[in-house]
């Protein structure tokens, strides 16, 4: 049986064994930005699970970039060796291709992990920092409020980005993504929920793209022609007055023209306000990679509830992304590239130390083992 859904794709130089994508997912897990035994374990149980590309979760460029202070980053040259045992592991290990996601919270950075409450954490506190945004508007009025970025500022996270992605190249990833969704800083940015600067910085749509397009050019520079330069940004921010579908198209297009090989659709994050569509609502996000990859002609990843074979399959074989992004669901269910492969009738590779475990080897097995015993 054939599967879109476990066909390669092409982006460039890149080949992908099937359209099933890890998602970046924070684990708050690291110190000092240093990812250890637990990132082993979750990369590496990813690395094996069949998906045809695996992102490590958002890391942070400078030291006022992460999330929380337990996030990854890699501006030093002990971040930039923990990953490499890791991607070393992965690579021995799995078949799928590596992708990072370099990122800054900007406004939201300075937080505690959710199990923590996800609140801010005051820079007066040890363990937080002063926070930078396009505005001096936090994001909501409990959290701290960030200073607005002088051009200098600007310039300072620019370079950021691009001395994180020559430390990914050095570590050999085949997919970097820029991090330009959430309500984080390229994000903000964007939206004019949180972007209120009357500079070449903010105002119209070219400008308040500036800065992202920007940092996507000078990366662009530097990445290798044969590995894929992706940026995830949002489909819209689900408020009327924010950034919205049509700017998504726009966005897209200029980033085509910056050099970005694919993008990632997400959504929300500038706002508090919860979606009027809830993450149980399959396919809730797909709206804005169908038109970009209609209108603008992108490799897109698709996101949003998707954890059921059959709608994946869908959702490539209709036409609607070139590849689906997993995340909580993947969590929950890290083999399942191999049970939506069962589901489809598919066969994929299983790494021989799990080979017994497919399900249709059991009578087998069970039938060897018996006739040993007689």
């Amino acid at each position: 049986m054939t599967s879109a859904l476990f066909s390669p794709l092409t982006v460039g130089e890149v080949t992908f064994d099937n359209r099933l994508v890890v998602a970046p997912m924070c684990q708050y897990s690291c110190v000092d930005g240093v990812p250890g035994d637990w990132h082993l374990m979750h990369l590496g149980n990813f690395a094996v699970s069949g998906a045809g590309l695996i992102f490590v979760e958002a890391t942070g460029v400078e030291p006022r970039a992460p999330i929380t202070p337990g996030c990854p980053g890699l501006w030093n040259d002990e971040q930039e060796e923990a990953f490499r045992r890791i991607i070393n592991f992965c690579r021995q290990h799995g078949h799928g291709k590596l992708g990072i996601q370099l990122g800054h919270a900007g406004r939201k950075a300075s937080a505690r992990a959710p199990w923590d409450g996800s609140t801010s954490i005051s820079p007066d506190e040890d363990s937080g920092w002063q926070t930078i945004g396009p505005s001096a508007i936090p994001f909501t009025p409990d959290w701290t409020t960030p200073t607005q970025m002088s051009l200098a500022d600007i310039n300072d996270v620019r370079d950021a980005f691009v001395a994180s992605a020559i430390r990914a190249k050095r570590l050999g990833f085949d997919v970097l993504e820029l991090h330009a969704a959430h309500g984080y800083l390229l994000s903000s940015f964007l939206s004019p929920l949180a972007n209120k600067r009357d500079d070449n910085y903010g105002g119209s749509l070219e400008n308040r793209m500036r800065f992202a397009l920007e940092v996507v050019a000078a990366v662009r520079k530097i990445w290798p022609e044969d590995r894929v330069l992706c940026v995830r940004f949002n489909g819209t921010d689900w408020v009327e007055e924010g950034w919205s579908v049509d700017d998504s198209v726009e966005f897209a297009r200029a980033l085509k023209d910056a050099g970005c090989d694919m993008v990632h659709l997400s959504s929300g994050g500038n706002s508090p306000e919860r979606p009027p569509v809830g993450p149980g609502t399959p396919g809730y996000q797909l709206p804005a990679a169908e038109r970009i990859k209609a209108e603008v002609g992108m490799p897109t990843i698709g996101v949003g509830y998707i954890n059921d074979p059959h709608f994946a399959e869908s959702v490539i074989a209709d036409g609607r992304a070139d590849m689906v992004a997993m995340a909580r669901g993947m969590l929950y269910d890290p083999r399942f590239p191999w049970h939506a492969a069962e589901a489809l009738g598919v066969e994929i590779d299983y790494p021989p130390q799990y080979q017994r475990s497919l399900p249709k080897t059991w009578p087998n097995a069970f039938e060897s083992r018996r006739k040993a015993a007689e």
